[in-house]
């Protein structure tokens, strides 16, 4: 297999892997809240929202320290002893237990019947796990001849030790990099952005579905919604990654202007969400709540914000991942570990919030975040052009 061949190769390996990993986990996270209230009744005693909390707090500290764990163990055993966390997480609905469900929460960083929820964690769980086996199809690329036919064989040995201690110094120069840029204009202008995009993925991945599933006026299919709320969540996404990730590269008009339309997307959305779902949905008991917000209910109404929900994410995050990999092309690594971190600890903050406020409180929360983050992108990207010509602030760390 030629070298151009093996990288297409795991290419779609990766995708595919990563696309049966993610599909199951973000189904879990979709359900978990309103699995876990259906099971407080009984035994167990549990919280979706802390559980998610826990992971991205976890995701949060371990985005500063992956990338000195990858330079010692390597890529594919670091991505396949994360899918067996994930897989374990997902396999803690099968029978949970608090101690457990927690406990898998960490390793990451009931709608139905007993039996169905099973047959569906079950499947979820395989899934998953099909997903992390597929990382051993990875294939390495072939190796360049870097020495000499004639060199002795005491330089080719020196070249392992040698290897791996530019691993680690690079990994630690990294983890430091990471770390002061957290302090430079740009990056503290963005973290306001990277805040709104942990804010709003803590919602529409877990506080929305449960929201859905908890309004009785949606009758017997109010949890059947929260499936085909996902579904329109991820076509919302698919469809803006597609339009503003691909398309973007040929865009005269920058990168604001599709930010503008993803802010303005999602106040619609909290704005119909605010009108068509109850203030207590997100924290209503097993039972579901009978509460009206200020129009009927709609079933029609809740779905079309799942939509609007997906594509201004999408808005959002194809301009920030461009923006920083515009900004620090050099060496991007630091810069979408620092935005990761700042995402997974708003998101972490974000999931506890969610088991004490009402939803309008909620709501409000993100508005005002999605304001000042949209301010806060307007002035990198004006500026863009002017810190990459005089070689950023990045380049004296």
């Amino acid at each position: 297999m030629s070298p151009e061949s093996k990288k297409l190769f795991n290419i779609i390996i990766l995708g595919v892997a990563f696309m049966f990993m993610f599909t199951a986990f973000q189904t879990c996270g979709n359900v978990a809240q309103t699995v876990i209230r259906s099971l407080n009744s009984t035994h167990f005693h549990g919280s979706g929202y802390t559980s998610m909390a826990i992971i991205y707090g976890v995701f949060s500290a371990s985005n500063l320290i992956t990338p000195s764990v990858v330079a010692v163990v390597g890529p594919q055993l670091s991505m396949f002893a994360s899918g067996l966390f994930y897989s374990t997480y997902i396999a803690v609905f099968i029978q949970p237990f608090p101690w457990a469900f927690y406990s898998a929460s960490v390793l990451i960083g009931v709608a139905a019947a007993e039996s169905d929820r099973r047959t569906v964690f079950i499947a979820l769980t395989a899934i998953s796990l099909v997903g992390t086996v597929l990382f051993f199809l990875i294939r390495k690329p072939d190796s360049e001849n870097v020495l000499g036919e004639e060199e002795s064989s005491d330089d080719q040995d020196m070249e392992v030790p040698e290897s791996a201690q530019n691993n680690m110094t690079k990994a630690v120069d990294a983890f430091k990099k990471s770390l002061k840029l957290c302090v430079t204009k740009e990056m503290l202008l963005l973290s306001v952005t990277t805040a709104y995009t942990g804010l709003e993925l803590t919602f529409f991945s877990g506080v929305y579905g449960t929201c859905i599933g908890a309004v009785n006026k949606f009758g017997t299919e109010e949890k059947s919604l929260i499936g085909l709320s996902g579904i329109f969540i991820g076509i919302g996404e698919i469809l803006g990654g597609s339009l503003f990730g691909l398309l973007s590269k040929n865009s005269r008009l920058g990168r604001n202007p599709v930010v503008l339309l993803g802010v303005l997307v999602h106040f619609v959305a909290f704005y119909l969400i605010f009108l068509n779902m109850p203030g207590d949905a997100p924290i209503a008991p097993v039972e579901g709540t009978d509460s009206s917000a200020y129009i009927r209910p709609s079933k029609e109404v809740a779905i079309l914000c799942s939509f609007l929900l997906g594509l201004g994410d999408s808005c959002f995050n194809t301009q920030l991942l461009s923006i920083l990999g515009f900004l620090y092309c050099e060496d991007s690594a630091p810069a979408f570990a620092v935005f990761k971190f700042v995402q997974s600890i708003c998101a972490a903050v974000a999931f506890f919030y969610s088991n004490y406020l009402l939803l309008q409180w909620q709501l409000l929360i993100m508005v005002l975040f999605g304001f000042f983050g949209t301010l806060s992108f307007f002035t990198v990207e004006w500026d863009a052009a002017a810190i990459v010509a005089r070689g950023s602030d990045y380049r004296s760390i």
